[in-house]
Parts: structure tokens; C-alpha cells; sequence
């Protein structure tokens, strides 16, 4: 992905592989200037994440964004975060985690073919106006860090040297650390009591239910004096390559002493102990329940004095998985499957709510097994009709604060931000990046109907306009030899949604690949817009 493209949730191909490159290591913290760009930069959100009484954090695909006021809907920024070497206001947000005051933000960008890392930013201020950031650059290994510290005592793995392939995409605070799920780097976790780097994290086998750290015996002293886990090696490469899936992560969730990690090969739970130290119990498709092995998202669910766990389980290379949530009453010891054959890309709760944000919408349940599907947002306000013209929602966030007069839900789509002022989703409110307000235009440009803002099985281009009287806008669309093929009036008074083509002539019929006029007439002025469709 080039710096500029789309979040890194839906994953790249060949998400098996992995190549060791040519080594980079630094994780030094580097103090970070900010600045703030007013609006969003782009309309690709990944993460939203809620903190104090009214300030909402979002993850973009072209940097940070956060709203302070949610309750007034004012002062939509996004933060430029730059450091010395970088500025990264451009890179995708891929990760975002919120405790109390501290606020966690990963990065990523792509080289060619290949996601790329681009660092963590940390504060302990975030709700102060102007937070102070430390940067550090995607933790990776030296060389010959074939032996990694753990909990005063070690473990043999294979270093990690480069930031390719080594993106994090999920992150949590909890129990003293910072924890990171970095796919090809493994799960890490910052020690906030010593200022300890990103250390590595030992997670079982694929073939193993269990790995007690905790545990002396589980040790043996090497020649140099060093406690060094037994019969283990640390290998995020393929198991073709002796590697095991289960060591590369992309989910984690930790409170107390409890952090619960989702990986290639299923889902960890992991009891800390003293010093650090962690018992792990591994489940996996087929013989614990799970619908899938490839685990991105985990969610905790508190309800009735029951605590739940969630997690969006995907099919990975095992014949017979499936695409869907994954849930366990019990910590584990049983596990039970719903929404199947939804592609989910998160899982949040609140209370009794449960919310899957999938490619086919937002999913609600009360309770775990019978589900609704929410519309597709709209904002019906007079003279200003928006929608959201994307029926996928990578992200969501219910928001109960007592700030607000009744709870609120957020969601994060490839089309921009939606805000409902209630969770029936009966009045949107829609943030979108305004790229030329002043100019007309359509985008994208070039445009593909099948491709591009994908809603109820039709592809859109939005068509931008800086009108400023008429209620009525009346447009026609020609072809390059100037035949008219489609023609249609816009009545801001009445309108439901953006003013858009679907790249249809005027049978239905998807029209061919070139260039087309858009005729314009509003205002008492016409304005000609020039389009690509490549389909």
C-alpha cells in the first residue's frame, strides 16, 4: 500500500507468507511535533475509539482524527504527527488504544506489494488540548537477538529484523503494559512500571494447547547462566518454513491479569504471574468450537454480572472454517459460533449490544444469536442529503457516556464517518473530507462501477457541486462522441441521498469504458465535467 491508500484491515494477499529482509532496528523514543489539519484527510475509517466524557479518536487512512466535542459535533481534526525523520500524517492508522488518560496510535504504509510498519505514538495526555507524543519507530530485533528477554528469564526466537510485513494491527493497554499484535513482528508488550522497550512474547505452538512460563520447571539454565524456556522457538515464517501460525498476531485484548491474543492459529488466553511471567491456554479450529482460525478482532462484553468474550474468527487454510463471531461464556473452556459467513472486521459491546461492523453492513444482536441489519446511513436534513455510499462498516463505537442525553453510535465506513443520535440509526449525521469545497468535480475520477463505492450491488462516483441557490440540479451525461446517455434533475429539497451516477445510460445498462460529459446546470450557470470509467 503506498502511503496514501486504504487501511490495512482487509489484510494483503499471501497473508502466509513472510520473508526475513535486509535488517533495520531502532526503538529509541523520539519526541513528536503535531499539527492540526482542519476536516478529515481521507474518508477511510478504521478505528474509533472513545475517551473521557466527549472526545472520539479515529483512525484514517491518512492519519489521526478526533473530534473533541462529540456532543456539539465540533472541531473535526486531524493531526499531522511528525518527528524529526518523518512525517506521517499520510501513513494509515491501524491501530488505536484508549486507557484513562493514555492513548496508544500504530501506523502503517505499504512498499510496493508489501505492509509496512510505520511506528507507534504514545501519550499519557490525551485529553489535554495539545498532547505531548512519543514516537517509536515499528519494534524489530537485532540480528542476533536469537535469545529474547521475558519476565527475568529468556526464550529462543527467531529475530524479527525488518518493519515489511511487520505491521501492527491491533493494540491494548492494560495490566502495565502496552500491548501490540504486530502479525509478522509477534505479540510485544511495553512495560510501563520499568519504561521497558517492545519486548517479544512467547504464545504456544500451533500444535500445543498449552505454555506455562510461569512455571520453573519450564526452564532449564543454559552455560551463560540464562533461564531459557524449554523446547521452544519463537517463529512467526510458515510451519512449511518451521514457523507457526499461532505466533503471528492480529487481535489483542488485556485488563487485569488477563490479555486474550488472536492470531493465525486461533485464540490465547494468558493468566500474568509474577514478574510478568504468563500461563497461556490456546484455542483452535476444529476441536474448541471456533468458526475460524485467522482471529482479528477480540472483544469483552459485560453484562448481568457475565462477563463475555467475543472475537471476529475468519477462515484461514483449514478446510471446513468459516467466516464469522466466535464467543465464550466461560473464559474459554467452551466456545460458540453465530453470523456465519459474515466477513467481520470488528466486534464491540456495550451492556446487552452486541455490534459486528462487516463488508455487508453493521450487525446488532441482544443476545449473541438472532441479529438485524442496519441501513446504510443517510442524513435527510433539509438542502443538505448525504449518505454513505458503502455498504461496508469497518468500524463502530456505542457511546453511552453521560455527556449525552440518550447513548449514540458511531460507525467508521470506506465512505467516510456516520453519527446516529440514538442506536436504531434513525438520525445520521455524516463527516466526510471535503478535498475542493469551492470546485466541481466528480470523484473518483477515473471511476469503475464495479468497483468503487460499492452499495446494494451498485458502484457510485459522487458528482461535487459549490451550488449555492437553486433547489432543482439538472444534469445530463454524453459520451466522447457527445451522445446523450443519461439525464436526471436533483432536487435538494427532496433528496435522500448524494447527488451520484451508477454509470448506467439511461436502459439500465452499465455503459462502456471512456471518457464522458457531465453537464451541469444550476445557479443560472452550466458546468462541464470531464469522467473516466474504466470498469
Amino acid at each position: 500500500m503506498k502511503r496514501s491508500s486504504v487501511l490495512l484491515l482487509a489484510l494483503v494477499s499471501g497473508l502466509w507468507s513472510q520473508t526475513v529482509l535486509p535488517e533495520r532496528w531502532s526503538i529509541r523514543p523520539e519526541p513528536v511535533r503535531l499539527k492540526r489539519t482542519p476536516g478529515l484527510t481521507s474518508n477511510i475509517i478504521s478505528e474509533i475509539r472513545l475517551q473521557g466524557d466527549s472526545l472520539v479518536w479515529f483512525g484514517t487512512s491518512r492519519g489521526l482524527a478526533l473530534m473533541r466535542d462529540s456532543l456539539t459535533i465540533a472541531m473535526l481534526d486531524t493531526l499531522q504527527l511528525t518527528t524529526g525523520a518523518q512525517d506521517v500524517v499520510t501513513d494509515g492508522i491501524s491501530a488505536i488504544a484508549v486507557s484513562g488518560q493514555a492513548v496508544l496510535v500504530a501506523t502503517a504504509t505499504r512498499d510496493v506489494d508489501v505492509a509496512v510498519g510505520g511506528g507507534l505514538y504514545y501519550t499519557t495526555r490525551g485529553q489535554d488540548s495539545i498532547p505531548t507524543w512519543t514516537y517509536y519507530a515499528q519494534p524489530v530485533d537485532q540480528p542476533a537477538d536469537s535469545l529474547a528477554p521475558f519476565a527475568n528469564k529468556y526464550f529462543r526466537a527467531l529475530p524479527v529484523t525488518t518493519d515489511h510485513t511487520n505491521v501492527t494491527y491491533d493494540a491494548s493497554i492494560g495490566g502495565g503494559y502496552l500491548w501490540i499484535a504486530s502479525w509478522g513482528g509477534g505479540l510485544r508488550r511495553f512495560d510501563l512500571t520499568s519504561g521497558q522497550n517492545f519486548d517479544r512474547v512467547p504464545l504456544p505452538p500451533d500444535d500445543l494447547d498449552t505454555l506455562n512460563t510461569c512455571d520453573p520447571a519450564s526452564f532449564t539454565l543454559n552455560n551463560s547462566g540464562q533461564d531459557v524456556l524449554n523446547n521452544f522457538y519463537l517463529n512467526p515464517r510458515d510451519p512449511g518454513d518451521g514457523g507457526n501460525h499461532n505466533h503471528k498476531a492480529f487481535s489483542v485484548l488485556a485488563y487485569g491479569d488477563t490479555v486474550w491474543v488472536g492470531t493465525a492459529n486461533g485464540i490465547n488466553r494468558g493468566i500474568l504471574g509474577p514478574n510478568g511471567c504468563i500461563d497461556w491456554q490456546h484455542y483452535r479450529y476444529p476441536q474448541d468450537g471456533l468458526s475460524g482460525n485467522w482471529v482479528v478482532s477480540i472483544a469483552r462484553q459485560q453484562w448481568n454480572g457475565e462477563r463475555i468474550i467475543w472475537a471476529v474468527t475468519l477462515n484461514a487454510d483449514s478446510p471446513g472454517e468459516q467466516r464469522g463471531l466466535s464467543y465464550t461464556r466461560d473464559d474459554g473452556e467452551t466456545w460458540h459460533m453465530t453470523l456465519l459467513g459474515e466477513r467481520a472486521y470488528n466486534v464491540v459491546a456495550v451492556d446487552s449490544i452486541i455490534l459486528a461492523a462487516t463488508e455487508n453492513g453493521l450487525w446488532r444482536s441482544d443476545d449473541g444469536e438472532n441479529w438485524a441489519l442496519y441501513q446504510p446511513a443517510h442524513q435527510l436534513q433539509t438542502l443538505q442529503a448525504e449518505e454513505i455510499l458503502s455498504n461496508t462498516v469497518f468500524s463502530a463505537a456505542p457511546d453511552t457516556r453521560a455527556y449525552y442525553p440518550q447513548p449514540v453510535l458511531w460507525l467508521g465506513t470506506p465512505d467516510g464517518i456516520a453519527r446516529s443520535r440514538n442506536f436504531q440509526g434513525q438520525s445520521w449525521t455524516i463527516f466526510r473530507a471535503e478535498f475542493d469545497p469551492a470546485q466541481v468535480y466528480a470523484y473518483p475520477n477515473p471511476f469503475s462501477p464495479l468497483s468503487h463505492n460499492q452499495l446494494n450491488g451498485d458502484g457510485y462516483v459522487r458528482i461535487h457541486t459549490d451550488v449555492k441557490k437553486s433547489y432543482v440540479i439538472d444534469w445530463e451525461v454524453y459520451n466522447f462522441a457527445l451522445e446523450k446517455v443519461y439525464q436526471a434533475s436533483y432536487d435538494r429539497r427532496t433528496a435522500t441521498g448524494a447527488l451520484k451516477w451508477d454509470g448506467r445510460d439511461s436502459r439500465g445498462r452499465l455503459v462502456a469504458n471512456g471518457v464522458y460529459f457531465i453537464r451541469l446546470k444550476y445557479d443560472t450557470k452550466t458546468e462541464w465535467l470531464k469522467l473516466i470509467v474504466v470498469k
